[in-house]
Protein backbone atom coordinates (compact mmCIF):
# COMPACT_ATOMS: atom_id res chain seq x y z
CA UNK A 1 0.00 0.00 0.00
CA UNK A 2 1.11 3.31 -1.13
CA UNK A 3 1.60 5.92 2.31
CA UNK A 4 -0.11 8.78 2.27
CA UNK A 5 -0.13 11.52 4.71
CA UNK A 6 -2.49 13.38 6.02
CA UNK A 7 -1.35 17.26 7.50
CA UNK A 8 -4.11 18.64 10.14
CA UNK A 9 -4.51 22.09 10.66
CA UNK A 10 -6.76 24.91 12.55
CA UNK A 11 -9.35 26.64 10.15
CA UNK A 12 -12.01 28.97 11.37
CA UNK A 13 -14.00 29.09 8.80
CA UNK A 14 -14.77 26.57 6.35
CA UNK A 15 -16.46 28.30 3.16
CA UNK A 16 -13.71 31.22 3.70
CA UNK A 17 -10.86 28.17 3.44
CA UNK A 18 -12.91 26.32 0.72
CA UNK A 19 -12.95 29.57 -1.23
CA UNK A 20 -9.39 30.49 -0.45
CA UNK A 21 -7.55 26.58 -1.48
CA UNK A 22 -10.58 26.77 -4.57
CA UNK A 23 -9.21 30.32 -6.26
CA UNK A 24 -5.45 28.58 -5.73
CA UNK A 25 -6.57 25.14 -7.72
CA UNK A 26 -6.85 22.61 -5.36
CA UNK A 27 -9.84 20.73 -5.26
CA UNK A 28 -10.85 18.88 -2.49
CA UNK A 29 -11.96 15.16 -0.78
CA UNK A 30 -15.75 15.64 -0.13
CA UNK A 31 -15.73 12.26 1.26
CA UNK A 32 -13.87 13.68 4.35
CA UNK A 33 -14.92 17.09 4.54
CA UNK A 34 -17.94 18.21 6.18
CA UNK A 35 -19.40 21.21 8.69
CA UNK A 36 -16.18 21.39 10.68
CA UNK A 37 -13.40 20.09 8.46
CA UNK A 38 -12.44 20.12 4.54
CA UNK A 39 -9.64 17.45 2.94
CA UNK A 40 -7.48 19.17 0.59
CA UNK A 41 -6.23 17.00 -1.59
CA UNK A 42 -2.70 18.49 -2.17
CA UNK A 43 -1.37 14.70 -4.39
CA UNK A 44 -2.40 11.33 -4.58
CA UNK A 45 -0.79 10.98 -1.46
CA UNK A 46 -0.69 14.60 0.28
CA UNK A 47 -3.94 16.07 2.30
CA UNK A 48 -4.35 18.78 4.12
CA UNK A 49 -7.23 18.22 7.01
CA UNK A 50 -8.18 21.74 7.86
CA UNK A 51 -10.23 21.17 11.31
CA UNK A 52 -12.35 23.98 13.17
CA UNK A 53 -9.87 23.90 16.14
CA UNK A 54 -12.87 22.74 18.59
CA UNK A 55 -13.73 19.42 16.31
CA UNK A 56 -10.02 19.05 16.18
CA UNK A 57 -9.74 19.26 19.65
CA UNK A 58 -11.57 16.20 19.98
CA UNK A 59 -8.38 14.21 18.94
CA UNK A 60 -5.85 15.43 21.16
CA UNK A 61 -5.08 15.76 24.49
CA UNK A 62 -3.38 19.22 24.06
CA UNK A 63 -4.88 22.38 23.39
CA UNK A 64 -5.03 23.57 19.78
CA UNK A 65 -2.72 26.60 18.88
CA UNK A 66 -3.57 29.60 17.23
CA UNK A 67 -2.20 29.83 13.79
CA UNK A 68 -2.57 33.65 14.30
CA UNK A 69 -0.83 34.09 17.57
CA UNK A 70 2.24 31.37 16.88
CA UNK A 71 3.38 28.95 14.18
CA UNK A 72 1.59 25.75 14.17
CA UNK A 73 3.10 24.18 10.88
CA UNK A 74 4.90 25.26 8.70
CA UNK A 75 3.72 23.54 5.19
CA UNK A 76 6.04 23.20 2.37
CA UNK A 77 5.33 22.55 -1.25
CA UNK A 78 7.38 21.97 -4.04
CA UNK A 79 6.82 23.02 -7.55
CA UNK A 80 8.53 22.30 -11.07
CA UNK A 81 9.93 25.64 -11.49
CA UNK A 82 10.73 29.42 -9.78
CA UNK A 83 7.94 30.56 -12.44
CA UNK A 84 5.44 28.14 -10.56
CA UNK A 85 6.03 29.23 -7.17
CA UNK A 86 5.82 33.22 -7.68
CA UNK A 87 2.35 32.36 -9.55
CA UNK A 88 1.02 30.25 -6.90
CA UNK A 89 2.04 32.98 -4.15
CA UNK A 90 1.00 36.04 -6.33
CA UNK A 91 -2.43 34.36 -6.49
CA UNK A 92 -2.50 33.58 -2.78
CA UNK A 93 -2.08 37.49 -2.33
CA UNK A 94 -4.49 38.27 -4.55
CA UNK A 95 -7.16 35.78 -3.01
CA UNK A 96 -5.95 37.81 0.53
CA UNK A 97 -3.24 35.59 1.37
CA UNK A 98 -0.51 37.41 3.64
CA UNK A 99 2.69 38.43 2.25
CA UNK A 100 4.69 37.42 5.32
CA UNK A 101 7.99 37.23 3.69
CA UNK A 102 9.65 38.53 1.01
CA UNK A 103 11.42 35.70 -1.75
CA UNK A 104 14.77 34.01 -1.51
CA UNK A 105 16.48 33.13 -4.31
CA UNK A 106 19.38 30.82 -3.10
CA UNK A 107 20.64 29.99 -6.47
CA UNK A 108 20.26 26.02 -6.24
CA UNK A 109 16.76 26.47 -4.42
CA UNK A 110 13.97 29.30 -4.30
CA UNK A 111 11.04 29.36 -2.52
CA UNK A 112 8.38 32.26 -0.97
CA UNK A 113 5.20 31.80 1.19
CA UNK A 114 2.27 33.11 2.62
CA UNK A 115 -0.04 33.12 5.35
CA UNK A 116 -3.67 31.86 4.63
CA UNK A 117 -6.44 33.30 5.79
CA UNK A 118 -6.43 31.24 9.21
CA UNK A 119 -2.63 32.36 9.76
CA UNK A 120 -1.14 28.80 8.89
CA UNK A 121 2.01 29.51 7.02
CA UNK A 122 2.57 27.71 3.43
CA UNK A 123 6.18 27.67 1.80
CA UNK A 124 5.92 27.42 -1.51
CA UNK A 125 10.10 26.29 -3.32
CA UNK A 126 11.74 24.85 -6.11
CA UNK A 127 14.54 22.96 -5.70
CA UNK A 128 16.92 22.58 -8.77
CA UNK A 129 17.22 18.36 -9.28
CA UNK A 130 20.57 18.78 -10.71
CA UNK A 131 21.24 19.92 -7.01
CA UNK A 132 19.27 17.30 -5.12
CA UNK A 133 20.79 14.33 -3.59
CA UNK A 134 19.08 11.07 -3.66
Amino acid sequence: MTKMIFVNIPITDVARSRAFFSGLGYTFNEQFSGDDNLCLVVSETIYVMMVKPEFLAGFLDKPVGDPKKSVTALISLNFDSPEQVRAHCEKAFELGGRNYKEPTDLGFMFQWGYEDPDGNIWEAFWMNPDNVQG
